[in-house]
């Protein structure tokens, strides 16, 4: 068994045990199996990054083997530097999650817990698979764990955001598996992704065929008009489920652009790179002013996650290396930062059960560590220069001037609206006198809360003081990616 069936199925067995094994009074045995089970499946990844040949775009750590014979479908698997990071980040978040469940999950923690290995295992999956059904197959999988975890452990409308959140992505994902079996049929009986990005298209086909990879990707991403799942789906769910749903759910959409639409139909992408564009742009301002009047913490940052994946989309589709690479670096850097700022306002919500911006105020006073903490993630989503959210952020923005001036200008008020409802935040959150005696009685964070914001602090700073590594990973397959959909593939 190679290395990515171990890093898709480690997990995933660990979870199916917890679930097989699990009872009530077994809850600390339960949480010690994940751990293990979380720190294993990171370790199993790491010789995909150590291991990994920079000089090169070919698919690496290749796992070929028959699946459905009949139909021709493989159990293919390989990564290139598109993908291989989003290996490790998906492995890397199972870990804080399960430390962030610790002491805050005491019902049913074996079932909590298991849902979440399971679900990071299909995740790995969904960014390894290079067949066309078992991409899919993954795809559609990682809706079932995420819509028990907001249906079972979510808030008070718990119900209403699981059925939102699954309805939305799986209508959209319909017309992708129409858009999979008309490449089968033009491929000659072949779900191959590779041989689907040589395929020759006429211009009517390219056409529907982005169309139908945007209706699932966008959702997923998602992009403006089709993100309001996303507000209601963050809102109810646990803690552990807004930061996996941030910091790696909505990057499976953004992949599916990278390796479905740009390079099998690159006609129809530079035809409707203005609509992308503009979509993303709208993402950009609109949401950033949207985010600015919210009085719940958890939909502010929603909406902030919005606005920077609009970054991402923004980035793929100028359609040159700072802007493709820029926008990778920031899923990377968003899957970091996003998870933090969902994590600290779990912590704050733990102890006065309360995400409302005005049921706070002085909180530095009783908590000066976890404020310390706090503030360095709110400036990483702000984009402070020498932290993960300014670099892919950046590199998007020189991108965009590069391909036109004023949509490079119009990109880079973001960072100003991420600043404003940001910082507006943390200031009445945070500083000031104590605002009433909830805040008074606040408890700092104990060692279980410090480990994993240091994990994450440790990653935002690295990643924003030296992003060498990761930008050195995905050069070559951005640049052949690149060449590949500046070539017509019109018959």
């Amino acid at each position: 068994m190679g290395l990515l069936s171990v890093a898709i199925w480690l997990p995933i067995a660990f979870g199916a045990l917890l679930l097989a094994v699990g009872r009530e009074q077994n809850a600390n045995a339960a949480r010690w199996i994940a751990l293990v089970g979380a720190i294993l499946s990171f370790l199993v990844t790491l010789p995909l990054i150590t291991g990994f040949d920079t000089g090169t775009a070919a698919m690496q750590f290749v796992e070929n083997a028959g699946w459905i014979e009949r139909f021709h479908v493989r159990y293919h698997l390989s990564v290139d530097g598109l993908s291989v990071w989003f290996v490790l980040l998906t492995a890397f978040i199972t870990i804080i999650v399960v430390i962030a469940a610790w002491e805050v999950i005491t019902e049913r923690a074996h079932q909590y817990l298991g849902a979440f290995l399971i679900l990071s295992g299909l995740m790995v999956g969904v960014f390894s698979a290079m067949d066309g059904l078992l991409f899919y197959v993954f795809f559609e999988a990682t809706l079932i764990p995420m819509y028990i975890i907001i249906g079972i452990w979510g808030g008070p409308r718990r119900v209403y955001a699981a059925f939102k959140f699954f309805l939305y992505t799986l209508l959209g994902s319909l017309l992708m598996l129409i858009a999979l079996t008309y490449l089968y049929f033009q491929s000659g009986g072949s779900f191959e992704i590779q041989q689907w990005h040589k395929l020759p298209l006429p211009m009517d086909a390219q056409t529907l065929l982005f169309f139908a990879f945007f209706a699932a990707f966008s959702v997923k991403v998602p992009m403006w008009p089709v993100h309001t799942w996303l507000p209601d789906a963050h809102v109810e769910a646990p803690t552990g489920g807004s930061v996996v749903l941030a910091a790696i759910m909505l990057k499976l959409g953004a992949y599916g652009f990278l390796r479905f639409s740009l390079p099998i139909a690159p006609d129809a992408a530079h035809h409707y790179a203005w609509l992308m564009i503009a979509l993303s742009l709208i993402a950009v301002i609109y949401i950033g002013l949207v985010a600015m009047v919210q009085q719940d913490m958890k939909k502010l940052v929603a909406y902030s996650s919005i606005a920077h994946m609009g970054f991402v989309t923004l980035g793929f589709f100028i359609f040159n290396e700072l802007g493709v690479s820029g926008a990778i670096v920031q899923m990377i850097s968003h899957g970091f930062v996003s998870g933090a700022m969902f994590l600290c306002i779990g912590v704050l919500y733990d102890r006065v059960h309360s995400r409302e911006i005005a049921a706070y105020g002085g909180v530095v006073n009783t908590m000066p560590k976890f404020a310390a903490f706090a503030l360095l993630f709110a400036m990483a989503n702000c984009g402070l220069p020498g932290t993960a959210g300014f670099i892919g952020e950046w590199m998007v923005i020189l991108g965009a001037v590069g391909f036109n001036f004023w949509i490079g200008a119009l990109s880079a008020t973001a960072l100003i609206f991420g600043a404003a409802y940001t910082l507006w935040m943390y200031k009445r959150v945070y500083f000031g006198e104590v605002a009433n005696d909830h805040v008074r009685e606040l408890t700092d964070i104990n060692a279980r809360e410090f480990l994993m914001l240091a994990l994450l602090a440790v990653a935002v700073l690295a990643m924003g003081l030296y992003p060498k590594p990761f930008t050195d990973v995905m050069h070559v397959s951005v640049t052949e990616l690149l060449k590949h959909v500046a070539v017509s593939k019109l018959p």
